[in-house]
């Protein structure tokens, strides 16, 4: 069974309820990795803008620090590394954990960047117009400023989709692990990888849609601006409210 290239092997495993179950383990990593690293992105980012030491020393060297060493490491270091120090998490917490820590690094540089893209002037003519400082991040910056962090995020989650096999590497039965495990019982390895591929290469296609889709949402008040016109201003925003 092993030898040659196998149709019905192939067509068989396509719809295998156990790489489906993989395949639906790795969408729900990805969107809680995806959630997480941004919220705890965002936090790292308003650190790192913060003219405060305390708050963005800390930040940047989380972000150098994740940002410097594999996945695959800081993976192994949570599950296996941990415990000798008391702190003990299953496979699933392990691989959520690293995940998130991991992407919040990436995802808050991005942040970052987006923030301060937009002009200084945006957030002088703010508070000359009585802007506290949430309300200028909240109904200033970031409305300008997601025009150029939705397309850098959106590469983030299509690398994350591909990203979360890594975990298989503390067995975490993802799409690429339970791949894996059919192969050691089957002997069928170029069909079943190739199974995985044509998943990967499904859900990466099915994010890519989506994310045109949002990309021309927040760039739709550009949509009609001339090239080299300058964003939206404080005060037409202020008449948008």
């Amino acid at each position: 069974m092993g030898q040659g290239w196998s149709w019905s092997g192939f067509w068989e495993y396509l719809l295998n309820p156990f790489i489906l179950g993989g395949v639906v383990t790795t969408v729900w990593l990805t969107l809680a990795a995806i959630v997480g690293g941004l919220v705890l992105g965002c936090l790292l980012a308003l650190a790192r803008l913060s003219k405060s030491r305390w708050l963005n020393a800390p930040a940047h060297f989380y972000i150098w620090l994740f940002r410097g060493t594999p996945l695959m490491v800081q993976l192994i270091i949570i599950y296996t590394g941990l415990p000798q120090l008391g702190l003990k998490f299953s496979v699933i917490e392990s691989a959520l954990l690293g995940l998130i820590l991991n992407e919040a690094a990436y995802l808050a540089e991005i942040v970052r960047g987006g923030i301060q893209s937009v002009p200084v002037g945006q957030t002088n003519a703010a508070r000359a117009m009585g802007f506290t400082g949430a309300q200028t991040l909240r109904d200033i910056i970031m409305p300008q400023a997601m025009r150029l962090i939705v397309p850098t995020l959106g590469n983030s989650i299509n690398g994350l989709l591909k990203t979360t096999s890594v975990t298989s590497v503390i067995s975490m039965e993802e799409l690429l692990r339970r791949t894996q495990v059919l192969i050691q019982e089957k002997f069928m390895v170029l069909e079943l990888f190739l199974v995985a591929a044509l998943y990967y290469l499904l859900l990466t296609s099915i994010w890519d849609f989506v994310q045109r889709r949002i990309e021309a949402y927040y760039g739709r008040a550009y949509g009609n601006a001339s090239e080299g016109q300058a964003p939206i201003r404080a005060a037409e925003m202020m008449e948008q409210r």
